[in-house]
């Protein structure tokens, strides 16, 4: 499927994003690649390949963006048939910090909330119109769209309060909407990445920290490639029997309470 396949990638200009826009690209799959205007986006949609790869600078809580995005997708490459949401932010900070006498501000609470839950929610019911227009295979599939939560949805730790909320409503979100697609032949499918080897995850962790936590991963102890993720949305794109469910992708990791 991925040679013929067309696929929109959001947070597609870093970190899993990225990895993933290389993976489909090697694999002959046509990309849009969405992301912030200050991201690397152009550099890298102009790197993999003129005709195969687009750019368009989107913010994925915007209607305007993302209709935007996906005209320019159906413009440029006729259809959609996979719809990666890699686009998120982070942060740590606690309920309560009780050595500063500091309350978690709410609006840091609400923008995790807006940038991951609502920003995926947004895309996802934007672009189901686009693939519900595609001619179903001999399955009856028009496509796949994929969600990314994280461990935390199942497993937070300290200061995470408002990133597990987050993800939690990724995944609480992903059967229910593959329920609804189902008699569209679209299917929807989460991964929920553990520990990776990217800037969101470790930028504010010390060496010493990032080795610790790394020695609490079941096995193997690293962090995780990027590439990896990319290479599990192959499989879920390849196997039409995953559906409604979001994959652990931790090496067994269970967070850390300290």
């Amino acid at each position: 499927m991925l040679k013929k396949a067309v696929a929109l990638v959001t947070g597609g200009a870093s970190g899993l994003g990225r990895a993933t826009v290389n993976r489909l690209v090697r694999s002959g799959t046509k990309v849009v690649v969405c992301d912030l205007p200050t991201s690397a986006g152009h550099s890298i949609a102009e790197n993999l390949g003129g005709d195969n790869v687009v750019f368009v600078p989107t913010d994925v809580t915007s209607e305007e963006d993302v209709t935007a995005a996906l005209e320019t997708t159906k413009s440029k490459f006729g259809r959609l048939d996979v719809c990666v949401n890699c686009a998120g932010t982070a942060i740590a900070f606690e309920t309560y910090n009780f050595n500063k006498n500091r309350p978690h501000q709410v609006k840091d609470f609400a923008d995790t909330i807006r940038v991951n839950a609502i920003g995926t929610f947004n895309v996802i019911r934007l672009s189901a119109g686009l693939i519900a227009e595609n001619k179903p295979n001999s399955d009856g599939q028009r496509g796949v769209i994929i969600t990314t939560s994280a461990y935390s949805a199942y497993d937070g730790q300290r200061g995470q309060a408002a990133y597990s909320a987050a993800n939690a409503a990724i995944v609480g979100m992903t059967l229910p909407i593959a329920r609804e697609f189902s008699s569209h032949g679209i299917r929807v499918v989460g991964i929920a990445p553990g520990l990776m080897d990217t800037l969101m995850c470790v930028s504010n962790m010390s060496e010493d920290f990032k080795d610790f936590l790394t020695e609490t991963v079941v096995f193997p102890h690293r962090l995780g490639h990027p590439s990896e993720y990319a290479q599990l949305v192959e499989t879920i794109v390849e196997n039409p029997l995953l559906n409604g469910i979001t994959i652990r992708l931790d090496g067994g990791f269970r967070g850390y309470d300290g």
